[in-house]
């Protein structure tokens, strides 16, 4: 694998900016992995896991115009923007060491023996442990939150692996300068910077999953890239976890009623989250379902006035702006689709927001029209005109799996009259996340969050964001039979570390 410079690009200007690295050797990722390996011991007290992640989001709020600055040149998305996505990581660093120390989410079970159960109980004991080195590959649209601070290495970090970050090569310059930020606080704290091990170049990514010390991974990105991933996962001697979070079509379904209530709200609405951050979400709403008639055209014509108002915008970088060209051009292709607002290049490095429209009878068979059922990243989305119930129903029944999808519905709907509850049933095995009278743009981080869905939405049944996404990283382990001498303090009866556990069947917190 030769070395190659790894540049910052501006995608304002498509310029190299700088020279930031050299893309790894295979010597090179098997000396990050074996670095992080080495790491582990050093991450086992939860007490000092806490302390340094709330140490490393000091940090990086510290560094903050610094950061920003930077993740502006390589990436356009923003100062506003980026601030606020940089304020979300440094707070989910924090909340991951509050669940690091209240202890939680080691699922601590306690049974003693009892003869009288059939079968026999002996003593048991289980609990969950890190699984080691997580290989974690940074998203484009996310700099901050997805990248190399982000979620998988935040709640890897929490579980007690030390991770090895694939950077993303839209941003660098900022995934280096994060990096430093992380390993600075690991050494406040007494951790090895090897704990947080940084890689770039597309074959470093390819070496990284195949390693055998890496226990699991975590991606975000294009379905290609994570199935080959997912696959070379799968295939090697030893396959191991792949947290992919892939593609998303995200549905919206508008009721008849729902529009005859508040089409132009609805119109404007769906403009703001298709065309927010330019269309760079992966939960951006990219298939609408509106029905045909008065009310429909009233949202469509909402629509046009929204989006034909908004203004052009830079995406990531400029294999991003050509695949969005050549993605809309094949579409808009289509017989009988029709671009009220036609999207498409607004300048030399810029792309302009539209939509398509389409009748959803188009939609109910396999076929040409498929395409419009499938991600186009960037400011766009289509609009099935639906004639009734059922043509809806078949079109939302040939769609793969989501992260959201979700249901606009009338006042009277929304308190139970109606097929209200019946359509929040149909929704719910093609997502994640369902969402009722809102927009999917906007993940909160939360406990109850859910940031996954169905394949290709991701891989797994996990999510990428909110507490429970530790989860991902850890394993069950029980002990039968084991001395109380020889057991973690995590499993002793006097429960000395004042961990949450179920004992003998009660819930102790």
């Amino acid at each position: 694998m030769a070395a190659a410079p790894v540049w910052s690009v501006d995608p304002r200007t498509g310029k190299q900016r700088e020279q930031v690295a050299i893309e790894a050797t295979a010597e090179a990722v098997d000396a990050a992995v074996r670095a992080a390996h080495a790491a582990r011991g050093a991450l086992a007290d939860r007490t000092v896991r806490a302390a340094f992640l709330r140490t490393a989001a000091d940090r990086l709020q510290a560094a903050g115009d610094r950061l920003v600055e930077t993740a502006d040149a390589e990436s356009a998305l923003g100062p506003t923007r980026l601030t606020g996505e940089l304020a979300r990581t440094c707070y989910q660093l924090r909340a991951f060491a509050d669940i690091v120390d209240e202890g939680a989410f080691l699922d601590v079970i306690i049974n003693h023996p009892d003869d009288t159960a059939t079968p026999p109980i002996p003593d048991l004991r289980r609990y969950k442990v890190p699984l080691g080195v997580v290989a974690v590959y940074s998203a484009s649209n996310f700099p901050f939150a997805f990248s190399v601070a982000g979620g998988d290495t935040a709640s890897a970090l929490a579980a007690g692996c030390p991770v090895v970050v694939k950077a993303h090569p839209d941003h660098p310059a900022l995934s280096e300068q994060v990096a430093a930020a992380l390993r600075e606080a690991a050494a406040e704290h007494g951790i090895p910077e090897g704990a947080i091990g940084l890689v770039h170049g597309f074959e470093a990514g390819v070496e990284l999953v195949g390693h055998p010390l890496v226990a699991a991974a975590g991606f975000t990105g294009s379905v290609r890239g994570g199935r080959a991933l997912f696959d070379a996962a799968a295939a090697r001697p030893v396959p191991i976890p792949f947290h992919g979070e892939l593609g998303s079509l995200n549905p919206v379904l508008v009721t008849e009623a729902a529009a005859a209530e508040r089409a132009e709200a609805i119109g404007a609405g769906l403009a703001g989250s298709m065309t927010l951050g330019v269309g760079q979400f992966c939960v951006k709403p990219g298939l609408v379902l509106a029905p045909t008639g008065a009310a429909g055209d009233r949202l469509v014509k909402s629509l046009t006035e929204a989006v034909g108002g908004a203004g052009a915008g830079v995406l990531l970088d400029h294999r991003m702006r050509d695949n969005f060209l050549s993605g809309i051009a094949e579409r808009a292709g289509l017989p009988d689709v029709e671009t009220p607002v036609t999207p498409g290049a607004g300048g030399e490095h810029t792309v302009s927001p539209g939509f398509l429209t389409v009748a959803a009878e188009k939609l109910t068979a396999e076929g040409a029209y498929d395409l419009l059922l499938e991600e186009c990243f960037g400011p766009v989305t289509v609009v099935a005109r639906y004639e009734d119930d059922a043509e809806a129903h078949t079109v939302l029944s040939r769609l793969p799996g989501n992260l959201t999808a979700t249901v606009h519905l009338s006042t009277q709907e929304a308190a139970g009259e109606g097929r209200g509850a019946e359509i929040l049933a149909e929704l719910t095995p093609l997502a994640g996340r369902v969402l009722v009278n809102g927009w999917p743009t906007g993940v909160a981080v939360a406990p109850a969050q859910h940031h996954g869905g169905p394949y290709p939405a991701t891989t797994s049944t996990s999510t990428s964001v909110g507490g429970t996404a530790i989860e991902r990283w850890m394993r069950p382990v029980a002990y039968q039979g084991a001395p109380e001498a020889l057991l973690p303090p995590e499993l002793r009866d006097d429960n000395p570390l004042g961990l949450p556990r179920r004992f003998d069947g009660r819930l102790e917190r």
